[in-house]
């Protein structure tokens, strides 16, 4: 969902309908949904990118609402992001911008960036907010951007989500068309140059039932032809009906100010933005949140791999007393955790028919090893959590099967903008004269954890000495596709998150990992060595830090991860990995859902710098959890409430 003055659909190219009788039936479901683009830009910038139009915007606002620079503003169906851009110009801190379109929410970041402004973009449905309740001051929705659904309880849920991440007494500023001026005064037909290449004619009806106003809008080159014809919709929303709507929601003191009127760069057709009423209104009054202190304990089960079971990642193929010790260490933290009564589970024989006997409020789930040691299987014990209902921290099945294939969490990467080495994926059968010229290269399986099959030899300097570790990983790890990827020689990095991207998403400071005491003539890896064999240099001879990395370049890293984190479904907590080539250019490495969560991992040592306790860092982990389970318990009877309005 998206600023917009003419909401459009899907993009047909050298394609069109012709003439068009009835423009609703040509109207699809959801026309909003991936159409905001550059053609929008085009079409519509003489107003959305008009410098004038958003700071006459921005003044009404502060005028009517009173919002401060001190308060946290969302920016809700922000487009391009020009209203956060200039709140961020002003003076405000802490602003977030969510829209629909992945197009628009990069240019956001990008224009955010090159301006310096610290602003927090995210792609998300106005419908579902995955925000905490109850943790903004003032939600606006500028540039005419509400009513876009087909049905009108659609419009009613993006309020009630509105109200519920409002604060008491918060503020909702919401700007759109003037519906009853709207039904009298549209332009059944129009066309205009965009710019001395484009034009753009338009036909508009109102819908049957006289509630929506239906265009079609049809792009043309001058010299390619018709490039885009599609259709939109916008509900007409009278002064009278929006007041009920707000009211029936549960808002409180609504207020209609003066109208909102556009400027062209073109004094052409303004469409929907013609004439718009700017309106206020109060999150009504909230009970206070019962205070953890207390508080009945939480009973959650500690699931854990099992160490009656053989484990081929382990050195020896099992558990060994550094394993236990681990367990031991981290049951000593728990013990220090507040809120929660522990118990655990660690024998994988009775795990199903356990957790159906005794069902726990949650599950803190540990078992990295995966259902019966199964590296393969880590994903089937939220799997199998979900089947019985019963919900756990961290990553689920989902997140956890993309993240274990490397090429998939590269490609979801480059998507996003993250720099990533170059790399070729190699299939079991393929021939070593397919293989690449990258060198100096690393070979690594491109399904697995653990550093498995990464030693001190998968870094390779030539094709020989590719071709004969290339060999070895088809015999230790059969039928399974390798990368050989760029070798990155650079300083090396691990970002930290805990949290979740709707209550907020907590970076931990950075580490980087030190390998100056490592004897130079070992290639610089966090291999399988320095992971699992106590007896190995790599053990032994590689250190961490917090890093001193310039600020920006942290900052950077920061956001890469985060974004991942979204788009890849993570959950609770997660480890990035990044590394810098020769040049210094950082890229991702990869992307740890659930990652280690034993004292002297990685994220214990994140935490560490933070000046975290390894018991703090478990609570953080385990507060962020049942803070999400609530929301989506909340979230279950928002729709519950959502169904007595309608039927009300």
């Amino acid at each position: 969902m998206n600023k917009e003055r003419r909401p459009r659909t899907r993009r047909l190219r050298t394609r069109t309908f012709g003439p068009v009788a009835d423009l609703e039936n040509h109207l699809p479901t959801e026309w909003w949904k991936e159409l905001f683009d550059s053609l929008y830009l085009r079409t519509d910038g003489d107003v959305v990118e008009n410098e004038a139009n958003t700071v006459a915007e921005i003044d009404t606002l502060i005028d009517n609402t009173g919002v401060k620079p001190g308060d946290r503003v969302l920016d809700l169906c922000c487009g391009q992001g020009r209203h956060c851009m200039e709140l961020a110009r002003r003076g405000f801190k802490s602003i977030t911008g969510i829209d629909r379109s992945r197009y628009l929410i990069r240019l956001a970041r990008r224009r955010a960036r090159k301006a310096g402004y610290d602003i927090s973009f995210h792609e998300g449905d106005a419908r579902k907010l995955r925000l905490a309740d109850d943790s903004l001051d003032c939600v606006m929705i500028m540039g005419n951007s509400f009513g876009y659904f087909d049905v009108e309880e659609a419009d009613a849920r993006v309020l009630l989500e509105i109200k519920d991440v409002l604060r008491s007494g918060g503020t909702l500023a919401l700007d759109l068309t003037d519906g009853d001026w709207m039904r009298e005064h549209f332009e059944p037909r129009s066309w205009e140059w965009i710019d001395e290449n484009y034009f753009v004619c338009r036909e508009r009806s109102l819908a049957a039932d006289g509630q929506r106003l239906i265009s079609r809008e049809v792009v043309v080159h001058a010299e390619r032809g018709v490039i885009a014809d599609q259709f939109y919709a916008e509900r007409l929303y009278s002064r009278e009906r929006i007041q009920a709507l707000l009211q029936h929601v549960g808002f409180e003191n609504t207020r209609i100010h003066d109208n909102i009127r556009a400027e062209s760069d073109r004094n052409q057709d303004l469409g929907m933005m013609g004439n718009r009423i700017f309106i206020t209104t109060r999150a009504p009054r909230k009970a206070a949140v019962q205070p953890a202190k207390g508080r009945k304990p939480t009973d959650v089960t500690v699931l854990l791999g099992d160490p009656r079971l053989p484990d081929t990642v382990k050195k020896g193929g099992q558990f060994n007393e550094e394993d236990i010790d681990t367990v031991n260490q981290l049951k000593n933290a728990l013990g220090e955790v507040t809120g929660y009564r522990f118990r655990y589970l660690d024998n994988h024989a009775v795990m199903i028919e356990d957790l159906n006997r005794n069902p726990p409020a949650f599950v803190f789930n540990l078992c990295d090893e995966g259902y019966n040691n199964d590296a393969f299987k880590e994903l089937h014990v939220p799997a199998l959590l979900e089947m019985i209902n019963i919900p756990y921290t961290g990553a689920g099945p989902a997140c956890l099967a993309h993240c274990y294939d490397k090429a998939l969490v590269r490609a979801v990467a480059e998507n996003l903008d993250i720099p990533v080495p170059l790399e070729t994926f190699v299939k079991p059968e393929d021939q070593s004269a397919t293989l690449p010229s990258i060198f100096p290269a690393i070979l690594k399986p491109n399904f697995g954890d653990s550093s498995i099959g990464i030693t001190q030899n998968a870094v390779v300097h030539n094709p020989n000495e590719l071709i004969a570790y290339l060999s070895s990983l088809h015999e230790t790890l059969p039928n399974r596709p390798i990368l050989v990827q760029e070798f990155l020689s650079g300083n090396e990095f691990s970002v930290g998150l805990i949290g979740n991207p709707q209550q907020g998403l907590r970076a931990l400071p950075i580490l980087e990992v030190d390998y100056t005491a490592l004897d130079e003539s070992l290639p610089r890896i966090l291999g399988y060595e320095s992971k699992w064999l106590p007896d190995s240099p790599y053990w032994t001879h590689i250190h961490y830090r917090e890093t001193d990395l310039p600020q920006d370049q942290q900052r950077l890293m920061i956001d890469y991860s985060s974004r991942l984190f979204e788009r890849l479904g993570c959950r609770d907590y997660a480890r990035f990995d990044f590394r810098a080539d020769a040049a210094g250019n950082i890229k991702l490495l990869e992307v740890n859902p659930n990652p280690g969560w034993c004292w002297d991992g990685k994220q214990n040592l994140m935490a560490g710098y933070a000046g975290m306790r390894y018991a703090d860092m478990l609570q953080a982990i385990l507060d962020a959890a049942a803070e999400r389970i609530r929301q989506a318990q909340r979230s279950e009877h928002k729709e519950e409430q959502l169904a007595q309005l309608v039927s009300g």
